[in-house]
């Protein structure tokens, strides 16, 4: 498994990457499978937010779901540990959900014939890739991002949403095959919104003569 460290805005030293590898070789035991994970670490310059100046950014990169964790605190070691501690959950929800999976599949009929060969894995998409531009000659920036989507129930969107530990979560409803997005409201509860994409004409006005 690859443990990829970056700094944003930050240096990140020889001593805090032998740190976090120590510290992630934990997330193997729970996602065997996983390929990859990308550590980013951020620095906030203003003092005013000092107790949580340092951020780390935890995402792994597997063949299912991606599952991301972020923490904050005046300490980039504290920040890791909360981070992890997010990570590491999540990872159990994960893992605990495929048993479940796997324990109601029906058995199937014993094919005798001889396996064909498995296709290549895909390449993993990086879930951090975007494009970055301005808005005309502002100095806006608008940060677009491309992710493939395939048709889910709003159920396994709302787990996909915690495992990312983000408030929203854009999918394609596997029912109505709606564009829509879920969200969480405040409380324990969630709300979702779906798009209309059929789009009807405006009539032609008539000029009269």
């Amino acid at each position: 498994m690859e443990i990829v460290v970056a700094g944003r805005h930050t240096e990140v030293l020889p001593k805090y990457r032998a740190h976090v590898e120590q510290k992630l070789a934990k997330v193997e035991q729970l996602a065997p499978r996983a390929q990859r994970i990308d550590v980013v670490v951020s620095h906030e310059t203003n003092p005013r937010q000092a107790g949580s100046s340092e951020r780390v950014e935890l995402t792994v990169v597997d063949r299912g779901p991606v599952i991301r964790a972020e923490a904050c605190a005046d300490d980039r070691y504290a920040a890791l540990d909360l981070a992890l501690g997010k990570l590491l959950e999540r990872l159990r929800r994960t893992r605990d959900r495929r048993k479940d999976h796997r324990n109601h599949t029906p058995i199937a009929p014993v094919d005798v014939r001889p396996p064909e060969p498995e296709p290549a894995a895909p390449a993993p998409v990086d879930p951090d890739a975007a494009v970055e531009t301005t808005l005309g000659d502002s100095p806006v920036v608008i940060r677009e991002k491309v992710h493939q989507a395939q048709p889910m129930t709003v159920d396994d969107a709302l787990y996909e949403m915690e495992l990312v530990g983000h408030d929203f979560f854009l999918f394609i409803d596997a029912e109505t095959a709606q564009p829509s997005v879920a969200y969480r409201r405040r409380g324990w509860s969630y709300g979702v919104i779906k798009l209309d994409a059929a789009v009807t004409a405006a009539p032609l006005a008539t000029v009269g003569g």
